[in-house]
């Protein structure tokens, strides 16, 4: 068995493209994960290379190092987490992180920080954000109810960050024509 580390699969349609992917290619997988997959059996290097030109093709990519698999895992922690819409107000990132990976939380930012060029703290506002124009367009939830569900002290408090990020207001936002959400693989 062989576990492969996949960079960019941030949902269940990046699972269901990447088995396509496997498929395809007539590797057989016993499980695939976000960010990751578990072959039957080892791969030797041409398989390796077909299966990373074909990850490519659809937008993702194979990961080598020890610091981008961890930055990949922290990624796919801190989207399942925000997915989830069940973050407490008093939620401490670093206490998760830490908790999740077993280390250091000075560690693991200093690892994310020099692959992304981003801070964990940005990268976990900016997700929560995107969540933030996703949850206002479906219109299910008031913008109360989205604080609540995603640790903010209060609406004043999500509307700010969201101004900062956005340049609008969550009101501006729904109300006009704006550009939508950014990809999840590019923040």
């Amino acid at each position: 068995m062989m576990q492969i580390f996949i960079k960019n699969m941030v949902c269940d349609r990046c699972i269901a493209a990447v088995q396509s992917i496997f498929d395809d290619l007539t590797i057989p997988v016993e499980h695939i994960h976000l960010g990751s997959a578990e072959t039957a059996a080892d791969l030797d290097e041409s398989e390796l290379t077909a299966l990373q030109q074909q990850l490519a093709m659809q937008g993702f990519g194979l990961l080598k190092s020890n610091a981008e698999k961890l930055t990949e895992q922290i990624k796919n922690e801190i989207i399942l987490l925000i997915a989830g819409l069940d973050i407490p107000e008093d939620f401490i990132l670093s206490e998760f992180l830490a908790a999740q990976f077993h280390k250091h939380y000075s560690v693991i930012s200093k690892t994310f920080s020099q692959q992304e060029k981003i801070t964990l703290e940005q990268y976990f506002i900016h997700q929560k954000i995107e969540k933030v124009k996703e949850l206002l367009i479906y219109n299910e939830l008031t913008l109360t109810e989205i604080s609540n569900r995603l640790g903010y002290r209060s609406v004043q408090h999500l509307s700010s960050q969201f101004r900062n990020i956005t340049g609008y207001s969550p009101t501006a936002f729904k109300s006009k024509d704006l550009p939508l959400r950014i990809p999840l693989d590019k923040i």
